[in-house]
């Protein structure tokens, strides 16, 4: 096995540098695409848990507050500005 992996990393290194290039590329972006799904796979369970759904919504209770107070703020300033 580690023979193998030598025998690659040699015959990558007798490669020209925009081949090598374009490799680290496709390997990098295969990683990104690995790791992309296996995070939007558990954060799909934890989401469609109860009790995060609930904490979810208490979570956003301030946030929903500080929307109807900008909200109200900027319905009183356009009304008062007529």
């Amino acid at each position: 096995m580690i023979k193998h992996i030598h025998k690659t990393i040699h015959r990558l290194k007798q490669e020209p540098e925009d081949v090598r290039q374009h490799i680290v590329h496709i390997v990098t972006f295969a990683c990104a695409v690995i790791l992309i799904t296996l995070y939007f796979y558990s954060l799909g369970k934890k989401l469609t848990d109860k009790e995060v759904q609930t904490s979810i919504q208490k979570d956003a209770k301030p946030f929903t507050v500080l929307k109807d107070n900008l909200v109200d703020g900027y319905k009183s300033i356009s009304t008062s500005g007529n």
